[in-house]
């Protein structure tokens, strides 16, 4: 049985294009740290291609943790985040639930960059939110909304786990109130 965070292939492919621009928006996060680490770029470019048709579900499937390894290569909290939002992107292949993660990791990577006082990273916490909602599409939108609420389904990233939590759970949860 499909889980309900996977979303059909079309579907998938509509929501890789945004998930890809929320990775790519707090990328040179990471490539500042990690100049000569390509794997975040790949990835999100490897998403858009997905996005774009020319690239098959099944191929992706098996290349989507090669980004999520990149994070070792960053030296912050932000640069990491950065990493872990373009290595969400590339999971949008495999399941839809992935777009979800890779905007959360995205604005905690913005966040965690902005300051060490909590009120301007508050402020790029929501900034960034307002920046991923304004880059729906309408398709993207209704896309993510078929998704279940975080928390509420066990078989996918939206279930329980690291996404779930603290300043990820908070964004997707504010995602999924607006969608």
């Amino acid at each position: 049985m499909t889980s309900p965070q996977a979303l059909s292939e079309a579907d998938r492919r509509v929501v890789a294009e945004w998930a890809a621009d929320c990775a790519e928006r707090v990328l040179p996060l990471f490539e500042a740290e990690a100049p000569d680490d390509d794997r975040a770029r790949d990835a999100i470019a490897r998403t858009r291609a997905f996005a774009r048709g020319e690239l098959s579900a099944a191929d992706e499937i098996r290349r989507r943790f090669v980004a999520g390894r990149a994070a070792s290569s960053a030296r912050t909290p932000a640069g990491v985040a950065a990493a872990r939002a373009a290595a969400q992107a590339s999971g949008v292949a495999h399941m839809g639930a992935h777009a979800l993660g890779a905007a959360a990791y995205a604005a905690k990577a913005a966040g965690l960059a902005a300051s060490d006082c909590s009120a301007v990273a508050d402020d790029a916490v929501n900034a960034e939110i307002a920046w991923q909602l304004a880059q729906l599409s309408p398709e993207a939108r209704a896309a993510l909304r078929k998704l279940p609420p975080l928390g509420e389904n066990s078989s996918g990233p939206l279930g329980p786990g690291l996404l779930n939590s603290g300043v990820l759970g908070e964004v997707i949860r504010r995602l999924q109130s607006v969608l």
